[in-house]
């Protein structure tokens, strides 16, 4: 198959080619998007490259907010200062997406806009109430998630940013596929100003949270208030990598680990006051 491959060098250079092109797709990382079409399963009569518009990776702090750009690749998260001294979850959750070749390709925006039910991004934004900024508008992560591969986006709406409030504390710990590396099960705790967030990835068809949790860190944020919470397997996925009563097992060691590594993230933050 054939098809026209753009590079803009603007956001609105890349909405105005994906409005005018019929069929035209924007290509990010191309990590989903690239199989697919070799596969047949998308056809496209134009791809839409982003990776020529510097402004859409950027990676920068804009008072008590983290601004990552949707073309940021998962290696210029993990490796950046600014992202490791405001909100280090996020470091280390992208050091961990998949090998060398797809933290080099892969993208944040690409990510979170695909929404794969294993997928880590997800549980980030939703745990951290990040807001996800497209060409037309922002939406906030409580909104954008909305089903198995499916998201608030609209048709040639383009992920330019994602806004991430800096926490109190916050963790991320997952179970992982050793082959794919994608998380069996992933749990990212956030604690801040709003309260508490669990929210939990690659258990079931998407990213959800545990107001059990939730309530129970609030009143003590240690891993011993999570540690008797069972979770019901009942709309878990079950899969060669795990069955439904093993994801709702790993969510609470997960929800555990991730608190240990939150209150290593306050005492970080403390000492360093």
């Amino acid at each position: 198959m054939t098809f026209a491959l753009h590079q803009p060098a603007t956001a609105p250079e890349a909405v105005a080619l994906l409005g005018s092109i019929t069929d035209s797709l924007p290509l990010a990382g191309g990590m989903t998007l690239l199989p697919t079409i070799k596969q047949r399963l998308a056809t496209p009569a134009a791809l839409i490259d982003l990776s020529k518009i510097p402004a859409m990776s950027a990676i920068t702090i804009e008072g008590d907010t983290l601004v990552i750009g949707a073309m940021a690749r998962h290696v210029d998260v993990a490796e950046s200062d600014v992202v490791a001294t405001t909100i280090p979850l996020l470091a280390k959750l992208a050091a961990g997406i998949g090998d060398p070749a797809v933290r080099n390709r892969g993208t944040i925006g690409g990510s979170v806009a695909n929404n794969d039910p294993s997928a880590d991004y997800p549980a980030a934004v939703l745990g951290l109430g990040a807001t996800i900024v497209t060409d037309r508008r922002e939406i906030a992560a409580a909104d954008f998630f909305t089903g198995m591969f499916e998201t608030a986006l609209q048709p040639g709406e383009v992920i330019t940013s994602l806004r991430f409030p800096v926490p109190a504390a916050g963790g991320y710990a997952k179970f992982k596929s050793p082959a794919s590396r994608y998380a069996v099960v992933g749990v990212c705790v956030v604690q801040s100003t709003g309260g508490v967030c669990v929210a939990v990835t690659g258990a079931g068809p998407g990213v959800f949270r545990v107001p059990e949790m939730e309530s129970a860190l609030a009143v003590s944020f240690t891993p011993a208030a999570v540690a008797g919470i069972k979770v019901l397997a009942e709309n878990m996925s079950s899969d060669i990598h795990a069955d439904a009563e093993y994801r709702a097992h790993l969510i609470t060691v997960m929800a555990k680990k991730a608190v240990v590594a939150a209150i290593g993230y306050t005492g970080r933050r403390a000492r360093g006051r």
